[in-house]
């Protein structure tokens, strides 16, 4: 039964600044390596649960959580493959901005739909300023239309999807357990496809740090059973303070 398990990065030091981070290059705070690690002993503990192979996004959050993961589970040998579509959400003008500011500025119901609209993008930033990646030397052999100056939900979606269906399915159906370690809205628009949530109900799903969620499909990678390991409850609270990101 192919098998993938989801893994949202640990704390970074803008969640616990309550930041847009997007594809902003930050790294886990002390809680976050230790939130990765307790998933690495989460998944070592699990019956059955043998990881093949694993990806992440290039950013270092990501990278770092699957790292202390693995050590965790005593398979830091296994093969990792870091691809840019599997990156954050870009934030666009809104990365680094702190989020209750932000919407006490603009107002909760416009960072709501910045935040949560499916179809409805940030702000962009323009070629020249160094949050956009066409500056960043990591994607240098990206093609420059290729690469966001904003996104949507449904962009990452779009570009999320080529790799989802050239490279980490085509593992699955050969019978391999996959981990992905990635972000809260690169697993969002992954967990749209494996689920087929629609556009309007996607926006009420959050995904809480440091919670593996498994999931065992069919020969066709339909969803036959999915969850989070460890503490059900802790996961939903978990998942519940991401959403009240902006009132904080």
């Amino acid at each position: 039964m192919p098998t993938l398990v989801i893994l949202r990065h640990g704390q970074s030091t803008w969640n616990a600044e309550n930041r847009f981070t997007g594809w902003a290059d930050v790294d886990l705070t002390g809680a976050g390596e230790e939130e990765a690690r307790q998933a690495g002993r989460t998944m070592a503990a699990e019956p059955g649960l043998e990881i093949d192979s694993v990806h992440t996004s290039v950013l270092c959050r990501a990278v770092r959580s699957a790292n202390l993961a693995l050590d965790e589970m005593g398979r830091s040998y296994l093969p990792v493959r870091r691809h840019w579509r599997l990156n954050e959400r870009h934030y666009g003008a809104l990365q680094g901005l702190n989020k209750a500011e932000t919407a006490a500025r603009h107002g909760l119901e416009q960072v709501a739909t910045w935040r949560r609209s499916y179809s409805v993008p940030p702000p962009p930033v323009a070629f020249d300023d160094p949050g956009h990646p066409v500056n960043d030397p990591r994607y240098r052999l990206v093609p420059r239309a290729a690469l966001p100056a904003g996104e949507c939900l449904a962009d990452v979606v779009h570009r999320l999807l080529p790799y989802w269906q050239d490279v980490i399915a085509p593992e699955l159906l050969d019978g391999r357990t996959v981990l992905v370690v990635a972000h809260g809205n690169s697993l969002r628009a992954l967990v749209k496809e494996l689920e087929s949530i629609s556009d309007e109900d996607i926006v009420g799903l959050d995904i809480p740090t440091g919670f593996p969620r498994v999931y065992e499909l069919d020969d066709q990678l339909q969803v036959e059973s999915r969850r989070y390991l460890g503490d059900p409850a802790a996961a939903a609270s978990a998942a519940e303070a991401v959403a009240r990101q902006a009132e904080r």
